[in-house]
């Protein structure tokens, strides 16, 4: 852990200034931060110091911590101290509301756990063996630690059944692969995720579109599907649905499945956000776990940096994924893999998904008092935003664009004509709450203002 500052030195810059003290506090550590006397990491002096330092009440420097970490300048650990905040990678740019990112953790630092777990794990593994080439797709005991993950959504999972994947993406590739053959048709809905359309266009897939109610799935027009165009499998999103934010029913899954089961269909059920609900409904493998491929992400709950997804597949398939697996990625990363791991042994990963799950839902009610006609659940990280009738999203973009925002349309996620117009806004990639909260303000006066209009006709 990096040791505190010893001198007080930026503080000196809050005398003298206008305003309240504690946003005199505040602005004067930005532009420490952005003068380089204060570097990412670097511990904050604890508030009583600068009470003392200034002569002042403690609870104007509580008031300017907790206007700094609204500015995303730092971040906190009860316990630990206030750290200087990494910038993100997009800051000083364009405000991203395009990224599914998982928002930071309140009350936790990712930066530092992850620098805790890996030096434990350097100090208790052969750091040569963890950076060597691994066969297999998982320990033992990584995937028993991946059954356990699942378990709320899946039940008790044979740890056969599990592999440990560099990410869904490879995941998903290497499954279809394996059940399809250039030609084949597979089922998606209306809007979909860009990535398995892409897998579709690399692996010669047909597209077949399947309409969608506000549970999902219409179960009679798969059936009709089924019967006329005989699909090899289908591709759901049933949790917090990419981008529409549609989670379906259980009894919906139970519908879906039992059409696609009588059909011979498989399932490819993609599941990276049950984890954000505090109860998840069960997931599709878990009322067909014979027909169902189960990819569950930790990009989405925990962070898209440890590249760790898990593969549920049927009883059988474990091999034959996984030697697609292996032609995708080789292997999955091994640290990460031991990371991902131990975090959810010892309770780590809980502890970090409640912190993103708390944040995820702070962040949500912003977004429902700012664009109220939003659609999500109230702990997913994105919404749906539907255009009105006449508008344009394409323009709505470009208008965006010019006020520095970055934002996705439904053009993206189209996997055929006719689907709805709206804008997937997501909401944990923005530094904090108050840029999230200037940048939907922002999209919100753009389409009251008109800015989604198409040019008059002259």
């Amino acid at each position: 852990m990096i040791a505190a500052k010893s001198n007080l030195g930026w503080v000196d810059r809050a005398r003298g200034r206008g305003g309240p003290v504690y946003a005199a506090i505040a602005d004067a550590l930005g532009q420490a931060v952005r003068d380089g006397e204060l570097q990412p990491g670097d511990r904050l002096p604890a508030q009583r110091a600068v009470a003392d330092h200034l002569g002042i009440d403690l609870t104007t420097v509580t008031r300017a911590y907790a206007a700094a970490r609204e500015r995303g300048l730092v971040e906190g650990t009860v316990g630990r101290g206030t750290f200087v905040r990494a910038p993100p990678a997009n800051e000083g740019g364009l405000v991203d509301l395009t990224m599914n990112l998982p928002p930071p953790p309140e009350g936790g630092s990712l930066a530092r756990l992850l620098g805790e777990t890996t030096g434990a794990i350097l100090h208790a593994a052969d750091a040569s063996i963890l950076m060597s080439y691994h066969a297999e797709f998982g320990t033992a005991g990584q995937r028993a630690a991946g059954a356990r993950w699942l378990s709320p959504t899946l039940g008790e999972t044979p740890l056969n059944r599990v592999l440990v994947a560099p990410g869904a993406q490879s995941a998903l590739c290497a499954v279809l692969s394996t059940v399809c053959r250039p030609g084949d048709s597979l089922v998606v809905e209306p809007l979909t995720y860009p990535g398995v359309l892409s897998a579709v266009r690399q692996l010669g897939l047909r597209l077949v579109v399947c309409p969608v109610d506000d549970a999902g799935l219409v179960p009679e027009a798969l059936a009709e599907i089924c019967a006329g165009d005989r699909p090899v499998a289908a591709y759901v999103v049933p949790t917090l649905q990419n981008p529409t934010t549609v989670t379906m029913s259980a009894a919906r899954r139970r519908e879906v499945a039992k059409v696609l089961d009588a059909a011979g269909a498989w399932i490819v059920e993609d599941d990276p956000y049950s984890p954000l609900l505090r109860d998840p409904p069960p997931a599709i493998a878990a009322v067909a776990p014979e027909r169902t491929f189960h990819i569950a992400t930790l990009a989405k709950s925990l962070s898209p940096g440890l590249r760790i997804a898990y593969l549920v597949c049927p009883e059988g398939w474990e091999a034959r994924a996984a030697e697609a697996l292996r032609a995708f990625a080789l292997m999955p990363a091994p640290l990460m893999a031991a990371v991902a791991s131990r975090w959810i042994n010892d309770g780590s990963a809980a502890a970090l998904l409640g912190g993103v799950q708390r944040e995820a839902r702070a962040r949500r009610a912003i977004a429902q008092a700012v664009l109220p006609q939003a659609r999500g659940d109230a702990a997913s990280i994105h919404v749906w935003l539907p255009i009105p009738e006449g508008r344009s999203s394409e323009r709505l973009q470009l208008a965006a664009r010019e006020r520095g925002l970055a934002i996705v349309t439904a053009d993206a996620f189209a996997s055929g004509e006719g689907h709805p117009s709206g804008a997937r806004i997501s909401l944990g990639g923005a530094a904090s709450r108050g840029a999230l909260e200037r940048a939907l303000r922002s999209v919100a006066d753009l389409l009251a203002t008109g800015a989604a209009l198409p040019p008059p006709i002259v």
